[in-house]
């Protein structure tokens, strides 16, 4: 009896646990084509408009490298601007990787790819609450199949806004 009992204290704080880290999750698999959370559209038209500038304007990066280039340095000065103005907005930077090397290795290239981004917005002035960092490695390619021309476009960061309720 007590061991049955003990399992089920344990059990029952296993799924209190399990519950808690599941809320705690940012979807963004719920985005309109534009980049912006469906769920969370409680944002008048120029925010709208706002954010679907945010998410505009993929930055890519060279093979191996998470060294910004001076065309996403420009890209995310224009996002910078715009969050500045919008500080209720939220950002999610995505980092990806094309499909070489290693599931661990692609997560971990990918996290820097989203950081350096991330560092760049904060020096520009966003707001450290205003942004999130995710990486999803090579598991969400923009374009499928092998060679340069689709590891390329694989290559890159992408921005997600919500505006929390």
């Amino acid at each position: 009896m007590k061991t049955l009992l003990q399992n089920g204290l344990f059990l029952t704080l296993v799924l209190v646990l399990l519950a808690g880290f599941g809320c705690a999750k940012k979807r963004t698999d719920d985005l309109t084509p534009a980049g912006v959370l469906e769920d969370e559209l409680a944002m008048n038209a120029e925010e709208r408009q706002a954010a679907m500038n945010i998410s505009s304007g993929v930055i890519y990066f060279d093979y191996d490298s998470f060294a910004l280039s001076g065309e996403a340095k420009s890209i995310l000065t224009q996002k910078a601007s715009v969050m500045k103005q919008f500080p209720a907005l939220r950002v999610v930077i995505e980092g990806h990787c094309d499909e070489r090397g290693t599931e661990e290795y692609n997560l971990a290239l990918g996290e820097r790819r989203a950081r350096a981004a991330y560092d760049f917005l904060l020096n520009l002035g966003a707001g450290v609450g205003q942004l999130e960092m995710v990486s999803f490695g090579k598991l969400h390619p923009a374009v499928s199949g092998g060679g340069e021309g689709s590891w390329s476009k694989n290559r890159r960061d992408e921005f997600k806004v919500y505006k929390p309720k």
